[in-house]
């Protein structure tokens, strides 16, 4: 593809969907799905030119193959037919996006990295300047996540307490990035909302029994930072706010935060160790390809104490992700967003994301 170097955005047509990583495990869902929504306009972008061409021949051509390297300076020109990004890979820094931002081409991305995120919202003025809108959290967890505390926060007049948790079913073969992901913030360090405070506290920790009803039980759950917990606590303006993590097997669960309290976790600061662990969970035998999140929700309403449960399970965590991300990718390519950077739940409810889905969302919902 050529581009010229001249950006004359009042005169062209803007009409191209860019998924970067769009030949990955969501990067394909994403891209499928969207082709069937706007035929020729889609296309699977990334380093690997030979596996775009060969998923575009998967789809008949319904998705054409881009290649494209975000780590190097991408000029702006090259966006210039470009209306939408959506991001399916982890960036370092965020110089593609002041691009995306410049060619006044929107973005989404499904990073979960609290430090990207945090980057990602400190472009907000640059975003606004150039009349762009970046959408964050996109996914199940952030995502959903800050999409259901979001829908309780609008039931009652105040939030004190939300309390998210996670359960991801070892019968999923997650992508190797996902894991990666996981691996990592086993031993980290991490910041949450407490009494309107960030306070320290480290993942695997602060273990909390939830019922997860009919069929999965009650099973513990262990801090683990995933970034809704910090998005909400901002955006929603709640004072008590924390995430956490189980698998549908209850002993590796409790194996993992025993070897937490033991130290052991230290030791995947080893390059071996930690490519030994990322094969492990790849193969780890047994579970579901599952996942549930239960969202506690306490706060005020009429005066008095009110606490709202939400339940969602589902099936492959990963289509999940995906069809949120087409969700929202909808929206965006469709309609005219705020200019700036916005996590999904400040620019939409659980309710417009629903509309989109093919298949929506079982959420139980239950007032305590």
């Amino acid at each position: 593809m050529q581009y010229e170097t001249n950006i004359q955005q009042d005169n062209i047509m803007k009409d191209q969907i860019w998924v970067v990583g769009g030949y990955g495990q969501v990067g394909q869902m994403v891209c499928t799905q969207l082709a069937r929504a706007f035929p020729g306009n889609v296309w699977a972008a990334g380093t690997r030119l030979e596996r775009a061409e060969q998923f575009s021949r998967q789809t008949g051509g319904a998705v054409k193959p881009l290649q494209l390297d975000i780590m190097k300076t991408v000029d702006p020109a090259m966006l210039r037919h470009v209306k939408l990004v959506i991001m399916c890979v982890d960036q370092n820094d965020t110089r593609f996006v002041e691009s995306c931002a410049k060619a006044r081409t929107d973005y989404i991305d499904i990073s979960a990295k609290v430090g990207f995120l945090k980057q990602m919202e400190g472009l907000h003025s640059v975003m606004k300047a150039h009349g762009s809108t970046a959408i964050l959290s996109v996914g199940l967890s952030p995502g959903i996540t800050n999409l259901l505390v979001r829908e309780a926060s609008t039931q009652l007049d105040q939030v004190q307490d939300a309390d998210i948790t996670v359960m991801l079913g070892l019968g999923e073969k997650h992508g190797k990035a996902a894991i990666e992901w996981t691996v990592d913030q086993m031993n980290a360090n991490y910041e949450v909302m407490q009494h309107g405070q960030l306070v320290k506290v480290q993942s695997l920790s602060g273990g909390k029994s939830i019922e997860f009803g009919e069929g999965l039980g009650r099973h513990i759950a262990y801090r683990f930072p995933f970034s809704d917990q910090q998005a909400v606590a901002r955006t929603l303006r709640i004072p008590n706010v924390s995430t956490r993590l189980c698998l549908d097997s209850r002993w590796i669960t409790r194996a993992l935060s025993i070897s937490r309290r033991a130290g052991l976790l230290k030791l995947l600061r080893f390059a071996w160790l930690r490519n030994l662990a990322v094969k492990a969970f790849a193969w780890i035998p047994g579970g579901k390809p599952m996942f549930a999140v239960k969202v506690d929700v306490a706060g005020w309403k009429n005066g008095e104490r009110v606490g709202m449960e939400q339940l969602l399970v589902g099936e492959k965590e990963a289509v999940l992700t995906a069809e949120v991300a087409a969700a929202v990718a909808k929206r965006v390519y469709t309609k005219s967003q705020q200019p700036g950077v916005y996590h999904v739940e400040q620019c939409f409810s659980i309710q417009d994301i629903q509309e989109e889905l093919e298949y929506p969302l079982n959420v139980v919902t239950k007032i305590i």
